[in-house]
C-alpha cells in the first residue's frame, strides 16, 4: 500500500510514518521542514513542499500519480495559537490553502482516501466539560476556524466527487513512542515544563481558581502512539466505500489538571518543582475532555496508556535533561 504523508516529519506525523514502515506500506512524506525534521522519517521518500504554494497542487498530482498513492494522512499546518491570533491571513493562507491544493489533486489524481488531522479546538469553549463530535463548533482562535473549515471541505468533497474520509480532533497530545521522536516543540504542557527544568526555572501556571478539584485547568490528554495507531485505526474506516466523512474525537476520555501533570513530571523526573501561580490566560476553558465512545465503536480504537506513560515516555526522550 503507498501513502502520501504530509507533514509527516513532524512530532505526531512522523509516529504515524513510523507506524506505516513497520506494517511495510510504501511511504512518501510532503513537509515543508519548517518544523519537521528529515531524520524523523527513516527511508520514506521526501518530498520537500509548502502546500500552500504557487504550483503546490501540480506538484502533488505528479506525486499521487508517479507514487500510486491510494490514500492520504494530511497533518501538515501551522498550529500556534497565539501566533494565529496575530496573523489570521497567515494562518488561512497556510492552513485553508494547503488544504485546497490537496483536495484538488487528490480529485484529479483519483485518490479518495484521506485521513485529516483535526483539533479541539474547532469546539472552543464549549459550556459542556465533556464533548462529544455533536458538541456545538464555535472556535475561538484563526487556528480552531482553520480546522473547522478543513472539515468543511472534506465534507463537500465526500458529498460531491465520493471522497471517503476521517477528521480526527485532537486533544493534548503528549510523550513518546520512540526516543528518538519525542515532541521537539515547546508548545505543548510537558516539553514546556521540561524547558523550565532544563533552564533551572519553574514551570507556570496560568490560574489556580477555576472550578476544578485543585483550581487548575483540565485537559484530556493522550499518548502519541496511541494517537498515531488512531490514524491507521481510521485509515482501515476510509476503505468502506460507503464511508462517507466520519469525524472523531481522539483522547481517553479522562482528564488530569495542570497540577496533576506537573506532579507527574516530577515523578518522573525526580525533581521538586514549585511552579509559579499566575493570572488566567484568556479562552481557556475549565475543562474539555474528550467522549471517545464513537472512536471506539466505529474505528474500533481506544487509549491504552495513562499519564504515566506518557510524562515517562516523553521524559525520556528529551534531549536536554537539566
Amino acid at each position: 500500500m503507498s501513502v502520501l504523508v504530509t507533514g509527516g516529519a513532524g512530532y505526531i506525523g512522523s509516529h504515524v510514518v513510523r507506524l506505516l514502515q513497520d506494517q511495510d506500506a510504501d511511504v512518501v512524506v510532503v513537509d515543508d521542514l519548517s518544523s519537521g525534521d528529515a531524520e524523523r522519517i527513516g527511508d520514506a521518500s521526501l518530498i520537500e513542499l509548502d502546500l500552500s504554494s504557487d504550483g503546490a497542487q501540480g506538484t502533488l498530482e505528479m506525486v499521487l500519480e508517479e507514487r500510486n498513492v491510494e490514500a492520504v494522512i494530511h497533518f501538515a499546518a501551522q498550529k500556534q495559537v497565539g501566533v494565529s491570533m496575530e496573523r489570521p491571513m497567515f494562518y488561512y493562507r497556510q492552513n485553508v490553502g494547503g488544504m485546497v491544493n490537496l483536495l484538488a489533486a487528490m480529485e484529479t489524481s483519483g485518490v479518495q482516501r484521506l485521513v485529516f488531522s483535526s483539533s479541539a479546538a474547532v469546539y472552543g469553549m464549549p459550556d459542556v466539560a465533556m464533548v462529544t463530535e455533536n458538541t456545538q463548533c464555535s472556535p475561538i482562535n484563526p487556528y480552531g476556524e482553520t480546522k473547522l473549515i478543513g472539515e468543511w471541505m472534506v465534507s463537500r468533497a465526500a458529498a460531491a466527487w465520493g471522497l471517503r474520509a476521517a477528521s480526527l480532533r485532537y486533544f493534548n497530545v503528549a510523550g513518546a513512542g520512540w526516543n528518538d521522536l519525542g515532541d521537539p516543540t515547546a508548545y505543548n504542557l510537558v516539553p514546556i515544563v521540561f524547558n523550565a527544568l532544563a533552564g533551572g526555572q519553574e514551570p507556570q501556571v496560568f490560574g489556580d481558581d477555576y472550578p476544578t478539584p485543585d483550581g487548575t485547568c483540565i485537559r484530556d490528554y493522550v499518548h502519541v502512539l496511541d494517537l498515531a495507531a488512531a490514524h491507521l485505526s481510521a485509515l482501515e474506516f476510509t476503505v468502506d466505500e460507503s464511508a462517507g466523512h466520519g469525524v472523531f474525537n481522539i483522547g481517553t476520555g479522562t482528564g488530569s489538571s495542570v497540577l496533576e501533570v506537573i506532579n507527574a513530571i516530577a515523578a518522573a523526573t525526580g525533581k521538586d518543582i514549585e511552579p509559579e501561580i499566575t493570572s488566567r490566560r484568556g479562552g481557556d476553558p475549565a475543562q474539555l475532555v474528550a467522549n471517545v465512545a464513537h472512536a471506539r465503536d466505529v474505528l474500533g480504537w481506544s487509549s491504552r496508556r495513562g499519564l504515566g506513560d506518557m510524562v515517562d515516555s516523553a521524559w525520556k526522550a528529551f534531549p536536554a535533561k537539566p
